[in-house]
């Protein structure tokens, strides 16, 4: 959560209905949170399932973003106690769990993230607790304000989402298409037949439930339907993508060649 404040500068945004931005996180150098975010930008999610990031990296990141209102998000490796409890427990705002299958397994995320009596979360004295100087002003607001995100990018959990939508606390959710549509037999495509209707269904039983969905844009024209579908968390790309399109861009330029904008 926000170090000063204790709040998730995220939440509000998201019950307002508003559109949020976010880049997704994958270069150790924290000087990208500290750009984006001198940018505008509403969230990063520092990614820790794929890639050579740390935990040490995460908390570099986080520092960065200090005191700027940018939601500082992390994507763990999965859903296991060691990987949320650290992450939590070095401050960050909200946690991205990949590939659940079922309710149970949302289920068991939040007992993870949330202390007793609703989880089993261990108290800790890190980055999260200032080192265990503000400890009753972090235990008083993180089980309310740290969000828990299930990453929808199986057909387990496109069956199982009735349930899923109906754990109790859960406020937004991010969907996965390459994954997805690889579950479906797509392996390689964004969004493979019958994927992109699959994901609207899904949104359309969360928004009922008020709850948020998340996904990344491929490119401008992308990001605007996702918009116009009314997304509450548009992922504009990621870092190390953003240097491989404008370099692309500049030497298609440069060599005289067209250059396609729609893809990356």
């Amino acid at each position: 959560m926000t170090f000063e404040t204790m709040k998730n500068p995220l939440r509000p945004k998201l019950a307002s209905g508003a559109t949020t931005f976010g880049i997704w996180i994958t270069l150790r150098d924290p000087g990208v949170t500290e750009l984006v975010a001198t940018l505008g930008i509403d969230w990063v999610v520092i990614d820790l399932e794929h890639g050579s990031l740390s935990h040490r990296d995460l908390v570099a990141h986080a520092r960065a973003a200090k005191g700027t209102g940018v939601a500082v998000l992390t994507r763990v490796p999965s859903l296991a106690i060691d990987h949320l409890k650290r992450a939590l427990d070095l401050g960050v705002d909200g946690v991205i769990v990949p590939y659940v299958k079922s309710a149970a397994e949302v289920e068991e995320a939040f007992r993870i993230c949330r202390y007793p009596p609703r989880g089993e979360r261990g108290i800790g004295g890190e980055r999260a607790v200032h080192w265990g100087l503000r400890m009753q002003d972090y235990l008083q607001a993180a089980d309310s304000e740290t969000l828990v995100i299930p990453l929808i990018e199986t057909r387990a959990a496109s069956a199982d989402f009735e349930a899923i939508a109906a754990v109790q606390g859960l406020e937004t959710i991010f969907f996965g298409p390459a994954d997805f549509s690889a579950s479906w037999g797509h392996t390689g495509q964004w969004e493979g037949p019958g994927v992109a209707e699959d994901i609207l269904r899904i949104k359309a039983i969360a928004a009922r439930r008020g709850i948020t969905s998340g996904v990344i844009g491929l490119n401008p024209g992308d990001q605007k339907r996702r918009i116009d579908q009314g997304f509450g968390m548009v992922g504009l790309g990621a870092d190390m993508v953003f240097i491989a399109q404008g370099v692309k861009a500049l030497m298609h330029l440069h060599r005289g060649q067209t250059y396609d904008h729609r893809g990356f």
